[in-house]
């Protein structure tokens, strides 16, 4: 069944693109920039290892289609990776031309221009797998990386059936990236192009019962769950009505659940996702969106250029900043109680005495971390899982159960979309080895 979804008119209209994409002739003058590298750093910078030489040259021979085929040999969710990967510190940041103090080649609105053509144009992935095979996949999770291993599997000819239990499929990318990066719509539409190879998508909860039939019924079973929530708020009245954890009010306003943000919004942490809710708050019409950190700029682990970003959306930051309550008058959230700190001699964080102050606030947003799915991870009999993360074999994906492979955000403890789509492919080569060498043994 094909996966739906209707965007809301209004968050269209807020959250335009923020790198509009080329046009065809632009595409094709910057493409012939490109000085088409024989030994290319950008590539090595790319986790999935995308050529990039070739698909630039393509486009600037005017073979566009071309140029998407050879991309998604690489990379089956290139078109998401082109609107939200850190280029600027992966393949653009790796491009020769900085050694001439030139701009880079703009690759990554180049590969978006590649595959919005091609998806624009009705294009279908050809099925590499001349005869099909009986073994059976299933992956748990519908994510970038189990959306990649099977995509994978299935170019093997592999059975694959990728499980979910959420309503749409495409984890992150359908839910939890900002709109005007990625629009559920654009995620769902590479859904349906690894639908169109033969991958079967399907909604269930995986308890401990479907877990053990998925056992009996398939040959491997890849783990690509991501992580579990958000951490909660640990402090005095954080039960109030007015706090929404990030990836919750992402979610609620890209699927038209949530139109507005308030009127003072504080967003505390100061990674990635807490840049996007900051910045959608202000989209949303806040107007004072306050970034809390309890320490400075430097220590912050969202790229810069997002922290350029938000400044430029409007959103105000407080450095050396601790939370440490939250103030309600009858049961309306009215501010957040902070306190100054420092490092002190051990470098641990202290308090600064007399510091304590508030910020007025009508929405509180944390975006602290988020918890490993330990509850899933506990159900999955002899998978070695250490601080939260399942152990794997990082050049198979394979883990202390040769039942199981698995990749992604519950190996690494969150990364790059990118990073999820190559441990899913390097799962899959695993899984395809494995049962080859299966396969030999039985005839042998």
């Amino acid at each position: 069944m094909a996966s739906s979804f209707n965007e809301h008119p209004e968050i269209a209209a807020r959250f335009p693109d923020l790198h509009p994409a080329f046009n065809a002739q632009e595409a094709v003058v910057e493409s012939n920039r490109c000085l088409n590298c024989f030994d290319a750093p950008c590539t090595a910078a790319c986790p999935t290892h995308i050529d990039v030489p070739k698909f630039i040259k393509k486009i600037a021979s005017g073979n566009v289609r071309g140029s998407a085929h050879s991309i998604l040999e690489a990379n089956v969710l290139a078109a998401s990776c082109s609107r939200v990967c850190p280029v600027q510190v992966l393949c653009e940041g790796s491009c020769v031309m900085h050694r001439y103090n030139k701009q880079p080649i703009e690759i990554g609105r180049l590969q978006r221009f590649a595959m919005e053509t091609f998806y624009d144009a009705g294009g279908k992935m050809p099925l590499r797998a001349k005869h099909e095979r009986s073994e059976k996949i299933a992956c748990i999770g519908a994510g970038p990386a189990s959306l990649a291993c099977a995509a994978e599997l299935r170019q093997y000819g592999y059975q694959v059936t990728v499980f979910d239990k959420l309503p749409l499929p495409g984890g992150l990318n359908t839910y939890g990236v900002a709109e005007y990066k990625l629009r559920t719509a654009d995620s769902l539409r590479e859904i349906e192009l690894i639908r169109g190879i033969g991958v079967n998508i399907e909604q269930k909860e995986i308890d401990q019962a479907a877990l053990k039939q998925m056992e009996k019924d398939f040959d491997i079973i890849f783990i690509g769950v991501g992580l579990g929530e958000m951490h909660k708020l640990d402090m005095t009245g954080a039960d109030v009505d007015g706090i929404v954890d990030a990836l919750e009010f992402i979610a609620d306003y890209k699927h038209g659940r949530r139109l507005e943000a308030g009127s003072k919004v504080v967003v505390i942490g100061a990674g990635n996702t807490a840049i996007d809710a900051a910045n959608a708050s202000r989209r949303l019409g806040a107007e004072h969106v306050h970034i809390i950190y309890r320490r400075d700029a430097e220590n912050m682990s969202a790229f810069d250029f997002e922290y350029e970003h938000a400044k430029q959306e409007g959103v105000k930051f407080l450095w050396w900043t601790l939370p440490v309550a939250i103030h309600s008058d009858g049961g309306k959230l009215k501010s957040l109680e902070c306190v100054n700190v420092s490092v002190d001699a051990q470098g641990k964080l202290a308090h600064v005495p007399g510091s304590n102050f508030h910020v007025e606030c009508d929405l509180v947003i944390p975006a602290i971390g988020q918890s490993p799915l330990m509850e899933m991870l506990s159900k999955v009999h002899g998978v070695k899982v250490e601080k939260g993360r399942i152990v794997i074999d990082r050049a198979t994906g394979k883990t202390s159960n040769t039942k199981y492979f698995a990749g992604g955000d519950c190996v690494n403890g969150g990364r790059e979309v990118v990073d999820a789509v190559a441990d899913g492919k390097r799962a899959a080569r695993g899984i395809a080895a494995a049962l080859s060498q299966a396969e030999v043994k039985a005839h042998g």
